[in-house]
């Protein structure tokens, strides 16, 4: 049996002269001294010469690198799961679930059936409140430009301009976040101060005198007062006597300050149209609402302003305007076709609106938003909608 061993042995030495020991390194090095080593157990009777016969491996190879797992983008949404019919947590959202979470009708037989069911019927949202969302969609355009200039003008006086820029700008002020301030540009005494309560006496050529010390908000809070609806003001002089008069230069020069702080600037233009104040606020603004009365004398005076910029090479603040027909009387107190007057302007600007005649209005004095009539408001939420409409860039 050893002699069958030993003949087997001698015979995978004879296929493998090194023994399977000359591959690489000191196993290859020390392949014969293990082949003799075990011929010589086998004559002694080892056991160690029945075990299998030893090789060493080739060579070390490593084992390949682990790779990480890429991360998942930090913005990805999680995977949704099969539709299958079956619930799934999705289903679970805080408008199913929580009642109190739901939109409650605010009237009419809407509100009626959803207070008798505790809230679990919910009868369809009526239009006159989606048509609202979507108007304060619109007037909630975010500023893509970081500062916009809107100027409120008209050619005839009394016709409601400063009320329409309080008006504008209170509603842009109250239903967005950033900072809206009116600005009072006539070269002449204003009455723009005289629509709200006045924080302090300063005024826009106080602002002008003192503009290099402006660093902070805070500073420049030192010149405007503040009206309940978050909108800002910045006040002209108010003795005619002592002020001086205001320029197109001394326009530019307040509003590279106000445009690091505001987002939108809406300024109460003088009726002069050549005068240097007006030519320094059309050169800077990116729209403009241009005021009228409901009459022939208010709607000619309107449409000659309209004549006046686009011969003067504004024929793009036209095309994107927004003319305000103010104090609209009911159809049966009024001779003027309104219809007529809104297709004229139709025609040439981008939109028109009607704000209602208001006792409140009326009244000349401060502009509560919270006194005027449904209509009303909602007519100033129109005007709003249409400017924050330019807020995104209008077209050239």
């Amino acid at each position: 049996m050893r002699l069958e061993r030993s003949q087997r042995q001698n015979r995978a030495t004879h296929d493998d002269p090194l023994g399977g020991g000359a591959q690489h390194g000191r196993a290859g090095q020390e392949g014969p001294r293990h082949d003799a080593g075990r011929r010589a157990a086998e004559r002694e009777g080892s056991p160690w010469g029945d075990q299998p016969e030893w090789r060493p491996a080739d060579r070390d190879i490593p084992p390949p690198p682990r790779r990480r797992p890429a991360p998942a983008p930090v913005f990805s949404a999680p995977p949704r799961p099969p539709v299958t019919g079956k619930p799934t947590a999705e289903s679970l959202d805080p408008e199913s679930l929580l009642r109190g979470r739901r939109n409650a009708p605010s009237k009419g037989w809407r509100r009626v059936v959803y207070k008798a069911s505790g809230g679990w019927i919910k009868p369809g949202e009526p239009p006159e409140v989606r048509r609202r969302r979507e108007l304060v969609t619109r007037a909630r355009t975010p500023v893509t430009a970081g500062h916009h200039r809107v100027a409120v003008l008209s050619l005839k006086g009394g016709v409601g301009k400063t009320t329409t820029t309080v008006g504008l700008g209170a509603t842009l002020a109250q239903i967005r976040g950033d900072r809206v301030i009116a600005v009072d540009a006539n070269p002449d005494r204003g009455t723009l101060s005289d629509k709200l309560v006045l924080e302090t006496s300063a005024t826009v050529r106080d602002l002008l005198n003192e503009r290099d010390q402006v660093k902070r908000y805070v500073d420049i809070r030192a010149f405007t007062s503040q009206a309940a609806s978050r909108l800002e003001v910045l006040a002209s002089d108010r003795d005619p006597s002592v002020s001086e008069a205001f320029s197109g230069g001394d326009y530019q020069a307040v509003s590279q300050v106000l445009e690091n702080f505001y987002s939108i600037c809406i300024t109460d233009c003088g009726t002069g149209l050549l005068h240097s104040a007006m030519g320094g606020v059309l050169g800077l603004a990116d729209q403009i609402v241009l005021v009228s009365s409901p009459s022939v004398d208010g709607a000619r005076a309107a449409s000659a302003t309209l004549d006046w910029l686009e011969a003067h090479q504004y024929g793009d603040l036209v095309k994107n305007a927004t003319v305000v027909l103010c104090s609209v009387r009911p159809r049966s107190k009024s001779a003027v076709d309104i219809k007529k007057l809104e297709a004229h302007f139709a025609a040439r600007c981008r939109a028109v609106i009607r704000v209602p005649y208001d006792p409140h209005l009326e009244e000349g004095a401060e502009m509560d938003l919270d006194r005027l009539q449904e209509t009303t408001r909602d007519s100033y939420l129109q005007l709003a909608a249409s400017v924050g409409d330019g807020f995104a860039g209008l077209p050239e």
